[in-house]
């Protein structure tokens, strides 16, 4: 397996962006798409956003129009950009590559944490 190298994560005032980070060496190579995912203590994992080999992009309707999803195919490095953040963005955010059983058992990573204040 292939670790993840997730950053970008930290605290900010409500209405403030931050620019998560996720390394994947090889997810390009092995075709691989990205998907972002956030879990708060207690409460179930939820999608938030997700881009395709061919660069089509989902969205979480809670984050759709605040949320940018990217990536860099040189640098095997996704992102997501998050502007006009809410306290209820809180959570830990963690990346998943896939949709492939390949791509899916690749990887694993440990999330970075996003703390929205009021």
């Amino acid at each position: 397996q292939v670790q993840l190298e997730e950053s970008g994560g930290g605290s900010v005032q409500a209405g403030g962006s931050l620019r998560l980070s996720c390394r994947a060496p090889g997810f390009t190579a092995n075709n691989c798409g990205m998907d972002w995912y956030r879990q708060v203590a207690g409460k179930q994992r939820e999608w938030v956003s997700s881009i395709s080999i061919d660069g089509t992009t989902n969205y979480a309707d809670s984050v759709k129009g605040r949320f940018t999803i990217s990536k860099d195919k040189v640098k095997d490095t996704a992102y997501l950009q998050m502007n006009s953040l809410k306290p209820e963005d809180t959570a830990m955010y963690s990346c998943n590559p896939g949709p492939s059983p390949f791509c899916l058992g690749m990887y694993y990573g440990q999330g970075t944490q996003v703390t929205v204040s009021s």
